[in-house]
C-alpha cells in the first residue's frame, strides 16, 4: 500500500496502532493484523527508543535522606565518612 509508505515518511514514529488508526481516518478498512503484515513486508517500523531488556528484572533502591527536616545548629552533630577509595 502506497498510503502506508507516504504516512511513514510523514510521521516515522507511527506504530501499527497509529497506522491502522490513521488509515481508518483515510476511508481504509484494515485492521491491526493487516496493518501489521503490510508493514512487516514492507520493512517499515516505528522509529522510537526501544525498551532496554536487559534492565527489566532490576530494581532501582533509593536510600531516603535522613538529613532532610533536620537542623545542624552545632559542630559534630552530623558526621559524614568518604568510602569512594578504600582499597580491597
Amino acid at each position: 500500500m502506497r498510503e502506508i509508505d507516504t504516512a511513514h515518511l510523514e510521521y516515522p514514529a507511527k506504530g501499527v496502532l497509529g497506522m491502522t488508526d490513521y488509515l481508518r481516518l483515510h476511508n481504509y478498512k484494515v485492521g491491526e493484523r493487516r496493518v501489521r503484515r503490510l508493514m512487516r513486508k514492507m520493512g517499515i517500523e516505528a522509529v522510537c527508543p526501544m525498551k532496554t531488556l536487559s534492565r527489566l528484572g532490576k530494581a532501582i533502591y533509593l536510600k531516603p535522606y535522613l538529613l532532610r527536616h533536620l537542623d545542624i545548629t552545632h559542630r559534630n552533630q552530623v558526621w559524614c565518612i568518604d568510602i569512594t577509595y578504600i582499597p580491597m
